[in-house]
């Protein structure tokens, strides 16, 4: 009969190798699909942007809210719209900084 003690070793073996192999595609969360829609410009918190790179397969804009991230289109006209703003208003608050 197999101890307690060996079946728990074995199981965190296998366990940690899963996570060694998955650790490359977990470390790079991406937007696999556009969300539909539009969003308030007021909800939005921040924003950053994600390329079509080995790990992602899309291109998106990711709105941060304060209900979490949500994955644009980056070719669409109201999503351009407000990343400039967004854009705009840090510059204003970097050059008042700056003074």
């Amino acid at each position: 009969m197999i101890s307690i003690k060996v079946t728990v070793m074995a199981v965190t073996l296998l366990i940690l190798c899963v996570l060694s192999t998955n650790t490359q595609a977990a470390s790079f969360p991406c937007c696999r699909r556009y969300m539909f829609g539009k969003l308030r410009f007021s909800d939005i918190k921040g924003f950053s942007v994600q390329n079509d790179i080995e790990h992602c397969s899309i291109s998106a804009i990711i709105f941060h809210t304060k209900n979490g991230k949500k994955c644009f289109n980056p070719a669409l006209e109201w999503v351009i719209d407000y990343v400039r703003q967004i854009e705009y208003m840090a510059q204003k608050v970097h050059q008042n900084a700056r003074n």
